[in-house]
C-alpha cells in the first residue's frame, strides 16, 4: 500500500485523534487511576478482567492498532509506515497509556510474518495483537549465553509429536507467560545447523519456572526447565534445523526494541527524574542558575546530548525498518550505544545524589533516591541483555563494517 499524501494524512490524523478521544477510558486520565501493573502485558491471567488497562488494550487490539502495520487479515491495523507514525505521534501527544507491552508484538510476531506458515499466522498473530497470550523467550541456557549456538535443550522427533528436555535461563517473565518461543537442538551432530525454532504452551506438563532474584531486588528473570515436554508437530516454525536464521532475525527485532527503551530513559533510572534537575537539587546552582559543579555539568550535558541523538537515530532507523524489510545488523550499533549511555546516565545520577543515592529502603531516603539506586543496579544488565556488548561489537565488525575474522 502506498503512503498517503499530505492532505490525506491530515484527514487520517483527525480521524485518529477523534477515535482515541472517544475510545480511551476516561478514568485512565486520572494519574491516580488504579490499574494492575501487570495488565499492560495482557495474557490468560486477564481473560475475565475488567481492569481499565485491559479495557484500553482490548479496544486498541480490536482496531488492530497494537500492531498497526501488520496485515489486516491477521488482525493488524494494515497502516502504512506514514500512518503508523501519525498514530504514534497522536498517542504521545495525547499522553495515552501504552495499550500493550508484548514480546509477541516486539519480537515473535515480526518473524512469524516472515517465516511461519499460513495456519501458524492465523492461529497466533490475532491473539498477539489482542493481548490474549503473553509470550516469553527461551534462548539462553546455563552453558549457552553469548555463544548461543551451543544450546543443548533437546527436541526429539517422536513421530506424532516433539519431545523436549533441557533448561533455559534468564527467561524474562517465564513465570507469568502463557507461551514460549524457544530455540532447541534437533541435530546434535551440527552446531548452528542443528537448531530449530519451536512454540511451547507453558501449561504443558513438564514445564517448570523458578524466578531469579536480582541485585536490584526484582525477579523478572527465571530459570525454565523442560522435562519430557510434548508439543505438537505443527509448533515448529520454519524448517527442521533451520532455526538459527529465525533466531538471528528475532534478535535484530529484540535489540531494536531494547534500544528504544534506553533511548527513552528506560532501564536507566529514568523514573527518578531529569538528570540535570536532580543534580541541581543535590549539588546546588551558581549565580546564573546552572549546576555549580562544572565538571559534573559537562558530563551530564554530554550524556543528555548523546541520549537525544540516540533517540532521534532510533526513531529514524525504526521508520526505515518499517519502510523496508525490518531491522538490519546496524541495530547492534544502536544497542551497544544505548547500553553504554544508559549505564553512564545511572552512574551520573548516583554521583549527583551522593550518599543519598545509595539508599535501599527506609524513611531516610526519598522514593526517587531508592528508584535511582535500584535503577543503577538494574542498569548493569543493559550491556548483557539482548546480546552482550562484546557480541554486538562482533556483529558490527563482521556484518556492518565487513572486517575479516582475526587470524
Amino acid at each position: 500500500m502506498a503512503d498517503f499524501g499530505a492532505g490525506e494524512l491530515d484527514t487520517f490524523r483527525s480521524d485518529v485523534r477523534a477515535w482515541l478521544e472517544a475510545n480511551y477510558p476516561a478514568e485512565l486520565r486520572d494519574p491516580g487511576a488504579k490499574v494492575d501493573p501487570e495488565a499492560m502485558w495482557g495474557g490468560r491471567a486477564f481473560e475475565d478482567s475488567d481492569d481499565l488497562q485491559i479495557a484500553w488494550m482490548r479496544k486498541m487490539g480490536e482496531k488492530g492498532w497494537t500492531a498497526p502495520t501488520w496485515p489486516t487479515e491477521y488482525g493488524g491495523g494494515g497502516l502504512t509506515p506514514a500512518q503508523a507514525r501519525v498514530l504514534d505521534q497522536e498517542l504521545n501527544a495525547g499522553r495515552y497509556r501504552t495499550p500493550l507491552a508484548s514480546f509477541g508484538v516486539w519480537m515473535l510476531g515480526p518473524v512469524l510474518l516472515e517465516y511461519a506458515n499460513e495456519d501458524q499466522k492465523r492461529e497466533h498473530l490475532p491473539k498477539i495483537i489482542k493481548g490474549e497470550i503473553r509470550w516469553c523467550q527461551g534462548y539462553s541456557e546455563p552453558g549457552a549465553g553469548s555463544d548461543l549456538a551451543s544450546l543443548q535443550t533437546r527436541c526429539e522427533d517422536k513421530g506424532d509429536h516433539w519431545l523436549i528436555n533441557g533448561q533455559k535461563i534468564w527467561t524474562s517473565y517465564a513465570d507469568k507467560a502463557d507461551w514460549c518461543f524457544c530455540l532447541v537442538r534437533t541435530d546434535t551432530s551440527k552446531k548452528h545447523e542443528g537448531v530449530s525454532f519451536v512454540l511451547i504452551d507453558m501449561r504443558s506438563p513438564g514445564v517448570e519456572t523458578r524466578p531469579i532474584q536480582l541485585i536490584s531486588g526484582e525477579s523478572p528473570f527465571c530459570e525454565t526447565f523442560f522435562t519430557d515436554v510434548k508439543i505438537p508437530k505443527e509448533n515448529l516454525v520454519g524448517k527442521v534445523n533451520g532455526g538459527w536464521e529465525i533466531a538471528k532475525r528475532l534478535l535484530q527485532y529484540e535489540r531494536q526494541n531494547i534500544s528504544g527503551g534506553f533511548g527513552g530513559g528506560g532501564g536507566a533510572g529514568g523514573a527518578s527524574g531529569d538528570l540535570a534537575e536532580v543534580a541541581k537539587s543535590y549539588c546546588g546552582v551558581d549565580g546564573d542558575g546552572v549546576l555549580a559543579d562544572t565538571d559534573l555539568r559537562t558530563r551530564i550535558t554530554q550524556n543528555k546530548m548523546n541520549m537525544q541523538c540516540l533517540g532521534l537515530t532510533i526513531g529514524r532507523t525504526a521508520a526505515e525498518a518499517k519502510a523496508s524489510n525490518g531491522p538490519s545488523a546496524a541495530v547492534s550499533i544502536i544497542k551497544y550505544a544505548a547500553a553504554t549511555f544508559a549505564q553512564e546516565r545511572s552512574e551520573l545520577m548516583i554521583e549527583a545524589m551522593g550518599h543519598q543515592g545509595l539508599g535501599w529502603q527506609g524513611d531516610d531516603y526519598k522514593p526517587g533516591e531508592i528508584i535511582a539506586t535500584r535503577g543503577w543496579l538494574r542498569s548493569k544488565g543493559n550491556s548483557i541483555e539482548g546480546g552482550t556488548s562484546e557480541v554486538n561489537l562482533n556483529v558490527i565488525s563482521k556484518r556492518v563494517l565487513g572486517l575479516p575474522d582475526p587470524k
